[in-house]
C-alpha cells in the first residue's frame, strides 16, 4: 500500500515539474491508475510518424460506390479512394484499402487494425464522440429507396410506417429508421441494401444519396429502382484516432487540393461535384 501511495505522489510530481518547467510548450501528461505518467503530446503525434516509419496507410472501407468500389482488374477507385491514394502519396507512403464491418469501424480504428475510416463516412454524434474527424468535404442525405412502378404511394415520411426496410449496420441509414420508428432489417452495406429491394426480400432501403445517384435509375445497375424521401441532410468526414496529429495533415490536404483543382476534377469525374464543400 505504502509503495502504491509513493509511485502516485511521484508521478504527481512530475506531472506538476513537467507543468512548471516547460510552460506552454510542455508535453501534456497524465498519470495513469498505475502511477504511470503518459506523454498523450506523443501520443497524438505518433499517428503520422508510424505511418511513415511502416510506408502505408490503411484505410477502412466498404463497397459504396461512388466513394469506394473496385474497377474490373479489382483495384479499389471511386473519389474517396482516390483521394486517400493522393493523400497518401503526400506523405510519402502508399494506401492499403481494407473492408471492415461498418458497424465495427470504431472498434478497427482503436485497435489499430486501420489508420483512418474513409468511406463517405457521416459526422453523427456517435462518430465525432468515437474518432477525431476531418473538415467535412461533402454533403449527403439519407433517402428512401422502393421499386420503381411502387414509387407514387410513398412520397412522405408518414407513408413508409407499414414497409420493411434494409439498412447498413450501424450506418447512418439504421439512425434515420430508428429515428422514424420504421422497420428495418441491417445488412453488411448499402449494396447489398439495394439488392435486398430489387429481389423483393426488402420493401425498401434507406441509403445515401451519392450512392443512390451512381446506382439507382435510368442507365444504372438498378434502373427498376427509385428514390423518393429524403429523410435528412448530413456532411461526410474521415475519421482518425483520438487525438491523432493526421487531422491536420489531412485538412491541410483538403484545403490544397481544393484550391488547385485536383479535388473537385476528382468529383468530377465520379459524379459528385455538385455535393463538394468548398475547403
Amino acid at each position: 500500500m505504502i509503495k502504491k501511495i509513493l509511485t502516485m505522489a511521484l508521478a504527481m510530481t512530475m506531472c506538476f515539474s513537467l507543468a512548471a518547467c516547460g510552460g506552454s510548450d510542455a508535453p501534456a501528461t497524465v498519470a495513469t491508475s498505475e502511477g504511470q505518467v503518459e506523454d498523450t503530446q506523443a501520443s497524438a503525434e505518433s499517428d503520422k510518424a508510424k505511418i511513415v516509419e511502416k510506408g502505408e496507410l490503411v484505410i477502412g472501407i466498404t463497397d459504396f460506390e461512388p466513394m469506394d468500389y473496385k474497377d474490373a482488374d479489382g483495384n479499389w477507385i471511386g473519389f474517396d479512394a482516390d483521394m486517400a491514394k493522393a493523400f497518401a502519396e503526400s506523405l510519402g507512403v502508399t494506401a492499403k484499402f481494407v473492408e471492415i464491418e461498418w458497424d465495427n469501424k470504431a472498434l478497427e480504428l482503436s485497435s489499430g487494425s486501420i489508420d483512418c475510416v474513409w468511406n463517405g463516412m457521416t459526422l453523427t454524434d456517435e462518430v465525432l464522440s468515437a474518432m477525431d474527424c476531418s473538415n467535412p468535404y461533402c454533403n449527403n442525405a439519407q433517402i428512401v429507396i422502393v421499386p420503381k412502378d411502387k414509387a407514387d404511394a410513398y412520397q412522405t415520411v408518414e407513408s413508409l410506417a407499414d414497409l420493411n426496410f434494409a439498412v447498413e449496420q450501424g450506418s447512418a441509414g439504421k439512425e434515420q429508421a430508428e429515428a422514424h420508428s420504421l422497420k428495418f432489417t441491417e445488412v453488411t452495406n448499402q449494396a447489398n441494401a439495394l439488392m435486398e429491394v430489387a429481389a423483393g426480400t426488402s420493401d425498401a432501403a434507406i441509403i445515401d444519396s451519392l450512392m443512390a445517384a451512381a446506382m439507382v435509375g435510368e442507365g444504372t445497375s438498378y434502373d427498376n429502382l427509385t428514390y423518393t424521401v429524403g429523410l435528412n441532410e448530413e456532411k461526410y468526414g474521415v475519421g482518425f484516432r483520438k487525438g491523432s496529429d493526421l487531422v491536420g495533415e489531412l485538412n491541410a490536404f483538403f484545403k490544397k487540393s481544393y484550391e488547385d483543382g485536383s479535388m473537385v476534377k476528382s468529383a468530377e469525374t465520379y459524379k459528385v461535384q455538385a455535393a463538394l464543400i468548398p475547403q
